[in-house]
């Protein structure tokens, strides 16, 4: 009796590694850029009431390590392109596909549970500025196949501890709050309608490359995150394919405690959790240090999960980050001790080496409980 339970129990879980490790079979051996069906242990809901998640840290610091040339940039296939393309980081999604990769993999090395794709500026609209609009739709999916890729390989490894792709949408490089003309306060660059349907393609590419979480980040203007949400909704309602969880991420730019469109941090938390996101939160601007405040303050008001990924400090005069990995890790330590936060990382100037001091601070602290709304009036 003893034995035959023995043989039922491997028996279940070889079947088990072997429906968590099929999807990397698939991703690795199928040519192009097909959507896998990725077999996962745990959804990320259950990993956040387990334990405190890690998302990865900068990507351009990274990239600023190779060196590259513009014609590292163009690769083969855009050699003869009309304009400068070096500093389009995210068209090294299709020209050095291999080295996006290799970054996703340092940082899932230095313990990051979640990967974001390299498609901060992949959008029509942002693209517009190297004539690359036609090429939105293929770079999110050609990012969302190098994330899932590495995702992949490490899940196999550990099918227990699953990793994440997460799809980022970034702000885009024009407002719909802010004029650009301090001549003509009511002049607008883009209309609601054009960021809707830039922000509906992105989506696009990323559902189809395979991403598991939509997460809208460095948010200064709200109405452009507003934009986005209403893509979201709009492509999953349109497509009848099931929503995939959503993280927003804003931006407080300074000491005043506001975005750059002016909203107070309440504000913001009010104007885009109708959403129902997976979690809200801080990213970018201000170092760890000058965050603190805020997140404590959102994780006071907040009904869903809180994320936090601040700058390695803030920057020097020549533009660079010089806060050591171990003192990012020593205040978001403390965010972890207090109960603040549920999903922390690094922004701008942050590494690797950054990530996992984080990862290893905060393994010993429980995550942030979502509070429990109140049914009744007092």
């Amino acid at each position: 009796m003893i034995a035959a339970s023995c043989v039922l129990y491997l028996l279940i879980h070889f079947q088990k590694y072997k429906r968590a490790t099929q999807g990397t079979i698939n991703r690795i051996t199928d040519a192009g850029f097909k959507k896998i069906k990725w077999y996962s242990m745990k959804s990320i809901r259950d990993c956040l009431q387990e334990r405190i998640l890690i998302i990865d840290g900068a990507m351009g610091t990274m990239i600023q390590r190779y060196k590259l040339t513009e014609a590292d940039y163009r690769g083969e296939r855009f050699k003869d392109w009309h304009s400068d393309v070096k500093g389009n980081n995210d068209l090294l999604c299709i020209t050095q596909p291999q080295i996006i990769e290799a970054i996703h993999k340092q940082y899932l090395e230095a313990g990051a549970d979640i990967i974001e794709t390299n498609t901060f500026s992949s959008t029509a609209i942002a693209m517009a500025d190297y004539d690359m609009q036609s090429l939105a739709y293929e770079l999110n999916v050609a990012a969302a196949a190098c994330a899932r890729n590495a995702t992949n390989e490490f899940t196999a490894k550990d099918p227990y501890k699953p990793r994440f792709v997460a799809g980022a949408i970034g702000p885009l490089n024009k407002t719909l709050s802010l004029s650009p003309d301090v001549n003509n306060p009511g002049f607008r660059s883009v209309t609601f309608d054009e960021v809707v349907d830039a922000y509906y393609e992105q989506v696009s590419g990323l559902v189809d490359g395979g991403v598991d979480i939509l997460l809208i980040e460095t948010i200064f203007d709200t109405l452009n995150a507003k934009g986005a949400i209403y893509a979201i909704k709009k492509y999953f309602r349109e497509t009848g394919k099931p929503e995939l969880p959503v993280m927003i991420s804003g931006t407080i730019t300074d000491a005043s405690g506001r975005t750059l469109s002016g909203q107070t941090l309440e504000a913001f938390y009010t104007s885009v959790m109708h959403a129902k996101p997976l979690s809200i939160g801080l990213n970018c601007a201000l170092g760890a240090k000058e965050m603190r405040g805020h997140i404590e303050e959102l994780s006071q008001i907040a009904s869903c999960y809180v994320s936090a990924y601040p700058n390695a400090g803030l920057p020097n005069a020549m533009g660079e980050y010089d806060e050591q990995p171990e003192q990012t890790a020593h205040f978001i330590e403390e965010w972890a001790e207090q109960g603040f936060v549920n999903i922390v990382g690094g922004c701008c100037g942050t590494t690797p080496d950054h990530i996992k001091h984080i990862a290893d601070h905060v393994k010993k602290f429980e995550p942030r409980q979502l509070p429990i709304p109140e049914t009744e009036l007092v």
